[in-house]
């Protein structure tokens, strides 16, 4: 072969051989698939973590991951690596699709089993109407022998056998007929209420799931020096997500303890499911921004138009790593558990979570993998129980109505800060009332309606639990009398006596605080008086007495009961006025 035709085929060759060769340069778009595996929520939004292995070549690859919410927060989406490729993530793309329609297969399910049920319906719809015209041909059979013979159509009437057979053949066909007709109405009405019924759940999913118009995609932009595996992981915030703190208490009189369970209530509106994930709930607010907020110049101008915008909010580099940290912090795999050769009964566990407590906010990991479709439904999943013995006592208010409000203060004995919430009240595993859970202040003489606050390990805390008839409560009025004084019958003076009588009737020493009003003058010419009881007997914040005074003239008695015992508290208070002063308030 000549030379030059040689170095031709093998100038050739080394092109054609480089074009085919595997190029270290070029990026391959990669479809990944990816699921969600744990997911860090906040009071206002959620932080999830999604995971994908893929095998990459040697060279730049782009890494595509769909699926993702449209509401995702652009800001916070952050990804990492790990793997045998010795990968670089070069950059990170999100890009917008847009859908035809809601690829959820919840929709689809029920839209099938819709049209399937409507097609049933048809059905019945038509057997009716053949069943109609079954018997309207029978009545024109009817009609055709029974008719009588005419001039054109001259004939033999029926005999009395054959009027028989006619009788039989229309009483059998028409009880056949009217028995399948019965059984088809009936199956057609329980058909219409299992249609409603699938309609009903249609709407209610369509009105609690969040419209998918769009979604997102990320493309990940690597480079790898070698052929391997990657293991990547993608976080990102997205809205729609939440969780809120609930309580049950239940008050077992018999130990004078207090079971509390502590729930978190999830809703998840983010779009994705959640399906087996790891769960943390954060107290962080990251909604309130990283600092305090900077107050502006008071300005005071004359009015004029201003026009309104919408400031839009967005999670800080620090809040967001935090939040990633808390969400990638997988539980560890709890050790299985070994059967014994006989299983006994016992009560069953509950799950509790772990609490790991920062500067400014706690992180409660749930243990047990969560499960929660992208409908809005709430799902409740338990953050800790306590037991811790109760301090109970009763309140009245008899002017108001007359009653004791039973109440019980213990003490949070947990690791976990217990947000304000509302509290299902139960004496034993009998449901009594619906409170909120309060805090009770350091050095509070009472258990009032304290700030709706975090309570936090160590401090104090009360729960209303509703109206025990054990303890009978009734307010009489003694005398109610106005007369005139002075010399010249300048002046007037009312005066109120009545009685409240407090009884026991349980079998256990019990303490009532009773408060009852007086009335607070706010001019100098009103003067009011508490004869009784004695002002020698009204207590201070210096020497505490059976009875206090607040500072908005409320008496206070804090009384301890015998079991069986009745106690009965005198009040009587006078108001003096000038006689032409109109005065408000007096009964």
């Amino acid at each position: 072969m000549p030379s030059r035709l040689l170095a031709s085929l093998l100038t050739l060759a080394f092109i054609v051989g480089a074009l085919l060769a595997p190029s270290h340069g070029t990026a391959a778009a990669v479809p990944v698939s990816s699921r969600i595996t744990a997911v860090a929520v906040y009071p206002d939004r959620a932080v999830l973590t999604r995971q994908a292995r893929v095998e990459l070549p040697p060279g730049e690859s782009e890494l595509v991951i769909d699926g993702l919410p449209a509401a995702l927060v652009d800001e916070s989406l952050q990804v990492s690596g790990r793997g045998t490729a010795a990968a670089t993530i070069l950059d990170v793309n999100l890009r917008r699709t847009f859908l035809e329609a809601s690829p959820d297969p919840r929709l689809r399910t029920l839209e099938e089993e819709l049209a399937g049920l409507q097609r049933e319906y048809a059905a019945l719809e038509a057997r009716l109407g053949q069943i109609d015209q079954q018997r309207a041909l029978l009545q024109r059979i009817e009609n055709a022998l029974t008719a009588p013979p005419s001039k054109d159509s001259p004939g033999a009437r029926p005999s009395l056998e054959e009027w028989q057979l006619l009788l039989v053949f229309q009483a059998e066909n028409l009880s056949r007929l009217a028995g399948d007709q019965q059984s088809l109405q009936q199956q057609r009405t329980a058909l219409a209420a299992k249609i409603a019924a699938v309609e009903a759940q249609l709407n209610d999913l369509k009105g609690r799931m969040p419209p998918r118009r769009s979604q997102r995609a990320a493309a990940v932009r690597v480079s790898a020096s070698r052929a391997g595996t990657l293991d990547l992981v993608i976080a990102y915030a997205t809205p729609g997500a939440s969780w809120s703190p609930a309580y049950d208490a239940r008050l077992r009189a018999e130990t004078r303890a207090i079971d509390v369970t502590y729930y978190g209530v999830l809703r998840n509106g983010t779009g994705e499911d959640w399906n087996g994930v790891a769960l943390t709930l954060s107290t962080a607010r990251p909604g309130l921004g990283g600092g305090a907020p900077a107050l502006s110049p008071w300005i005071v101008e004359p009015l004029r138009p201003v026009q309104m915008g919408y400031l839009a909010q967005s999670v800080s580099s620090g809040e967001f790593k935090a939040m990633r940290r808390s969400a990638n912090a997988l539980p560890e795999a709890a050790a299985p558990a070994t059967a014994g050769a006989t299983a006994a009964e016992s009560d069953a566990v509950v799950a509790e979570a772990s609490v790991e407590t920062g500067l400014s906010s706690a992180t409660f990991r749930i243990d047990a993998p969560l499960t929660l479709p992208s409908d809005r439904s709430t799902q409740k999943v338990v953050i800790t129980t306590l037991n811790c013995p109760a301090d109970l006592r009763y309140e009245t208010a008899p002017k108001l109505i007359e009653a004791a409000y039973l109440s019980a203060s213990g003490t949070n004995r947990s690791d976990f800060p217990w947000l304000a919430g509302p509290v299902n009240a139960f004496l034993g595993d009998t449901f009594i009332a619906t409170s909120t859970l309060r805090a009770v202040s350091p050095g509070a003489a009472s258990a009032g309606p304290g700030a709706l606050r975090a309570l936090m390990p160590g401090e104090s805390f009360a729960l209303s639990l509703g109206v025990d008839d054990g303890i009978a409560v009734k307010r009489r009025i003694v005398k109610r009398f106005t007369e005139d004084t002075g010399l010249t019958n300048s002046g007037r003076r009312i005066t109120h006596e009545y009685v409240v009588t407090l009884t026991n009737n349980k079998k256990t020493a019990e303490r009532i605080v009773l408060r009852e009003p007086t009335p607070v003058s706010r001019d100098e010419k009103i003067v009011v008086k508490v004869i009784t009881p004695a002002e020698r007997d009204i207590g201070s914040a210096t020497a505490p007495k059976e009875v206090m005074r607040e500072p908005d003239g409320i008496l206070v008695w804090r009384i301890d009961l015998k079991p069986g015992e009745k106690r009965e508290v005198p009040i009587k208070l006078t108001i003096e006025h000038p006689a032409d002063l109109n005065v408000t308030g007096l009964d």
